[in-house]
This record gives structure tokens, sequence and C-alpha cells, in this order.
């Protein structure tokens, strides 16, 4: 963690489909089951392996280990992180108890793909609501709705029919949206 934090804020960055995107991975498991890839039409509005026919092993797919390890991470994302690392205090906080192999995939991962990150930076969770910062940064409306801080909700397939909290689609938009609320500088 930076020691020059400018600004006694903390913002909290979920990892799945934030920081990282699962979507690729499910595709080419269900590709490589099915011999074909499912049409974002048929899974936008709600979880691929609840809506797509026969995608229900999606689910188990999680509970692999190493299937956390090598997700890739959104465009732009390395860099506002550090940004706002530089800016403000960044915690990442992530579930990683419900699959029990995705603990130390998605440790090994931030080490790998975020090592100016410190370690005590990471937050392994069953369940979000108990997170005290400033900016909560998910995909998950369930983890706004118990959040006290300021909520924006990453776009993703299964959020698309909420229009409850300031929606970021990319981290362009992540970085603008900091830069609006005065934590990042116009660049």
């Amino acid at each position: 963690m930076s020691n020059n934090v400018k600004q006694n804020i903390r913002i909290a960055l979920d990892m799945d489909e934030v920081i990282v995107d699962v979507y690729p991975k499910f595709l080419d498991i269900y590709e490589a089951e099915h011999g074909r890839r499912p049409a974002y039409e048929e899974y936008a509005g709600g979880k691929i392996y609840d809506l797509v026919p026969g995608a229900e092993e999606l689910r188990g797919s999680l509970h692999e280990p190493g299937f956390f390890r090598d997700l890739k991470m959104y465009p732009d994302a390395r860099e506002v992180v550090a940004e706002l690392n530089a800016a403000a205090e960044v915690i990442i906080v992530t579930s990683a108890q419900e699959f029990r192999h995705s603990l130390l995939d998605k440790y090994d991962w931030l080490q790998e793909n975020l090592p100016f990150l410190s370690w005590k930076q990471y937050v392994f969770v069953g369940a979000k609501h108990f997170i005290a910062a400033d900016y909560l940064v998910d995909d998950h409306v369930k983890n706004h709705r118990t959040f006290t801080g300021t909520s924006v909700l990453y776009d993703a397939p299964h959020n698309l029919n909420c229009d409850d909290y300031v929606r970021v689609k990319n981290w362009r938009e992540v970085r603008a949206y900091f830069v609006e609320e005065g934590i990042l500088s116009i660049r």
C-alpha cells in the first residue's frame, strides 16, 4: 500500500466480474462440452449456469482447483487499480469460502497480477455485509443492498435489470467516476 495516501478514503473492489472476467472461461467450458458457444442473449439478465440449458455443470467447475487461477483481467483494470491504490486505501474484497480452491487461486492471482498491492489489502470473505469502506465496486446487487457506503455497480450480464446504483461498464468508467468524486486527478 502506498505511504502517500492522499485521502482517508477506503475503496473496496470485488474481484470476479469486476477485476477479472469469468464469462470467457464459462463459455469455453460450455463450448467444449456442448459444441457451441452460448450467445450473450441466452444468459443476459442472469447467471449463465441458471439460464442456458445444459449449463448446470458450469457451477460445478467453480469447485475445481485452478478455475480462478488463470482468469483474464478486464482492460485497464491494472492501471486504474494502481492509480486508486496511490490515491486511497484500496482493499480487494472477494468471496472465497464457497469454492474451497478459490482461496489459494485468488491469492496467487493477486500476487502475480497486482503485485503493487500488499497481501494485507486482500479480504477473503463468505459474505460482504460487514465490509466497512467508503466505496464498493461490485457486480452483485445483493452486496450493495447491505453496504453502508457509496455503491458502484460494475456492469455484468446478471445485473442488467438493476438501475438502483451508479453503474460503470468498464475500467475507464471506473476511473472517470473516481475523477468526478475528486479521488483521482484528470490525466
